[in-house]
């Protein structure tokens, strides 16, 4: 038996109740914020990329793309939940450079990207205005001035300019001054709009949000992937037909199917139910087989990690490791573990947690490497450096926490100490 392949846990408490285990999820936060920290700020307004050992890529005049900015604002406004020092200032500082830079005063809306200069990709994308959502109802729980009227702002833009009532979902991407440029519909930006409906449901009350993120999961999970075996399809037409010959640049719309979005599915799906009050029977179970069906058809199960993208014949497409698809699966199996627990769920999550441990945490420089090669040897085919905190700093804190909602929301209901 390979290292790739799970082996089941003694008998015993889950590594979720287990001191030792906790304390280590609590260190690795930890590094994760100081790796980012104290190296992002950028003093003309926005945040820098990192390379591998922690210093900008480019300081003279980086181009700043929205994702990035938000999901700052979104991970610090954790730190300073959990009540890490200075995390506050990069909330404040990215929460001005969006209010002041990427949104639009002319035209309304959020621009993907600028520099020191001003727009240099000014089309308003779904994927970055449901960022803006989320970094907005992350500041309103720390009590940032702005958020108010940010998550005014937001979700007026998204009711009037995105949102299509006769599909329950968003559409895509606009020029600057809102001229439609595609036909083209995805998955992955209604997905992370479900993400931030949830999180401003719970920072505002507003049920509005829950009802819309409730539609979305019913199409893009109840109604497409339920009818693909729970292969999660990513891209479509204008009327919500699946698209199966769409090809897009590969980092945000790559051909096919992506298992890495069928765990984060996953672990969405049973927030949802649980936020909306454990109604949608059918809600359970599409987790349930979502995570299975990731581990069977996207898991390597030579060398290990996920595939990055398989064809419509479920053969990998885009063979790469890549980080996030481990940390979302990591976060899938905790809240798996939570509501339906069983060997299954808690074998993977530790074997994930080893897999992440040996290839993906750069226990030398820091952060976690963003790409592996097939044979998991470290690649920049896609990413350079290290440009996620979001997505590994949530597999480490999410394990911490009761699976009930965001980590904005069950962070403030209850304090998770590593002895806890």
């Amino acid at each position: 038996m390979t290292m790739s392949q799970p082996v089941l846990p003694p008998v015993g408490p889950t590594w979720r109740s287990n001191r030792f285990h906790r304390k280590w999820l609590f260190e690795q936060a930890n590094n994760l914020f100081g790796f980012f920290q104290h190296g992002i700020i950028n003093p003309a307004g926005g945040f820098f990329d990192l390379d591998d050992a922690g210093q900008p890529i480019e300081t003279a005049n980086p181009v700043r793309q929205i994702h990035n900015t938000t999901r700052m604002v979104h991970c610090f406004a954790i730190g300073t939940l959990l009540g890490r020092p200075g995390c506050d200032a990069i909330v404040d500082h990215g929460m001005n450079y969006l209010w002041n830079a990427h949104r639009d005063a002319q035209h309304g809306g959020y621009v993907w990207s600028l520099d020191n200069d001003g727009p240099k990709d000014d089309t308003k994308q779904a994927y970055g205005h449901a960022f803006v959502l989320l970094a907005a109802s992350s500041a309103k729980v720390v009590g940032h001035p702005l958020a108010d009227r940010l998550i005014q702002d937001i979700t007026k833009v998204l009711e009037e300019r995105f949102w299509e009532e006769q599909h329950g979902a968003v559409t895509e991407e606009f020029s600057r001054d809102w001229q439609p440029l595609s036909q083209y519909r995805g998955q992955n930006s209604n997905m992370h709009l479900t993400e931030s409906l949830m999180a401003a449901f719970e920072a505002t009350g507003d049920r509005n949000y829950l009802d819309k993120a409730e539609r979305i999961a019913g199409l893009i999970i109840g109604r497409h992937a339920a009818a693909l075996g729970y292969r999660v399809a990513e891209h479509f037409h204008s009327d919500w037909s699946l698209d199966k010959e769409y090809r897009g640049y590969d980092v945000f719309r790559p051909y096919g199917t992506t298992p890495g979005h069928w765990l984060e599915w996953a672990r969405l799906v049973l927030q949802l139910w649980t936020l909306g009050g454990k109604r949608h029977a059918w809600m359970p179970e599409a987790a349930r087989e979502l995570f299975r069906q990731s581990i069977e058809l996207g898991w390597d199960k030579d060398k290990g990690g996920f595939f990055y993208a398989l064809d419509w014949d479920d053969k990998p497409r885009l063979p790469q490791k890549l980080w996030w698809p481990c940390a979302e699966a990591i976060g899938a199996a905790a809240f798996l573990n939570e509501h339906s627990p069983g060997d299954f769920h808690e074998q993977w999550y530790r074997l994930l947690w080893g897999f992440a441990d040996r290839h993906l945490i750069d226990h030398r420089q820091g952060g976690w490497r963003p790409e592996l090669s097939e044979d998991l040897k470290p690649g920049t085919t896609l990413f350079t450096g290290k440009p996620d905190l979001y997505h590994a700093l949530q597999a480490c804190l999410i394990p911490l926490f009761p699976a009930a909602g965001s980590l904005t929301k069950v962070i403030p209901e209850g304090s998770a100490s590593p002895q806890s």
